[in-house]
């Protein structure tokens, strides 16, 4: 991976939705995993396969990954939560999964109902048989920077789990500041201890803004080395199992401030922010990204 070059990854299909209080059909999740795709999306999240009493937003994803067109060199990603939601995911014809945990026990336990080393186990078996039918698989680990229920996180305690997750077979690492508790600081000092551990290839970064800080974040982990990183279009997007959680960093904040560092992304800045238009004009969602005014407002002054 040349130094300059950013793999980015769209999550807001899935955990840009998941938390919306407005339950998207199925012809609108395909609109818009299409439209982002369109835009020059690469890694694209297009839902999850749990189960819809958890997370009703995620209802039909089976459906929606068999009406999506299969563009070339595009990852269609799936959040499986077990050897079921594997199962589902294979069927539907999803190649590219995501497993996850937490790096608290008391968060694990509130979204999971299991303790880290419960869910260690289980995500080693569904990680294997992912992988012995050769899909791929990312790992994602959730509160990071910080628990709503056990506030600070060992840091050493999320390289632990990333070696058994990595071990296990996971591509890569998603780190989850799921709460948007981290400091820039501390976001930066993690990461450079992430890729130093893992290497550039295997660290993701993952930020909700909660506090507002998150493109700064983002810059502090440019910096620190990280070239993967995950955002959800217009911000959207939350966690139904961490008290606080805001939206995600937006997209196209994301991708402006990469722009501006001089590195290479493959999505479109302005596309994105029409995505975003039509999720907030068509769809009726609400958007919280920072960049979208600005870019609206050009638009405006050149018609």
């Amino acid at each position: 991976m040349d130094t300059n070059d950013i793999r980015f990854f769209e999550v807001g299909p899935r955990d840009g939705l998941q938390n919306e209080s407005r339950v998207l059909s199925c012809a609108d999740r395909v609109a818009m995993i299409e439209k982002l795709v369109d835009a020059g999306v690469r890694d694209v999240e297009i839902g999850s396969f749990v189960h819809p009493r958890w997370v009703p937003q995620m209802a039909q994803t089976d459906e929606v990954a068999r009406q999506i067109t299969r563009r070339e060199g595009v990852r269609y990603w799936a959040l499986v939560p077990n050897l079921k939601g594997l199962e589902r995911a294979r069927e539907a014809g999803v190649e590219h999964v995501a497993v996850f945990m937490s790096a608290t026990e008391a968060h694990n336990q509130s979204n999971l109902n299991r303790s880290l080393d419960e869910s260690l186990a289980a995500l080693k078996r569904t990680t294997e048989a992912a992988v012995s039918e050769g899909m791929v698989v990312r790992a994602y680990i959730s509160t990071v920077f910080g628990c709503p229920f056990e506030g600070d996180v060992d840091f050493a305690r999320v390289l632990e789990i990333g070696e058994e997750l990595l071990g296990n077979g996971a591509e890569h690492l998603s780190l989850g500041d799921t709460i948007g508790a981290g400091t820039p600081l501390q976001v930066g000092q993690g990461c450079a201890r992430a890729v130093q551990h893992f290497g550039v290839e295997r660290v993701a970064l993952h930020l909700h803004d909660t506090q507002g800080l998150a493109v700064a974040s983002a810059l502090m982990a440019y910096q620190a080395g990280v070239r993967l990183f995950d955002g959800a279009v217009g911000g959207m997007g939350g966690c139904p199992y961490a008290p606080g959680a805001a939206g995600n960093l937006a997209s196209e904040d994301l991708v402006n401030l990469l722009l501006s560092m001089g590195a290479r992304v493959d999505a479109d800045l302005s596309a994105l922010c029409e995505v975003t238009g039509w999720l907030s004009e068509e769809v009726g969602l609400s958007v919280r990204s920072r960049y979208y005014p600005y870019w609206r407002s050009q638009q405006e002054q050149d018609t």
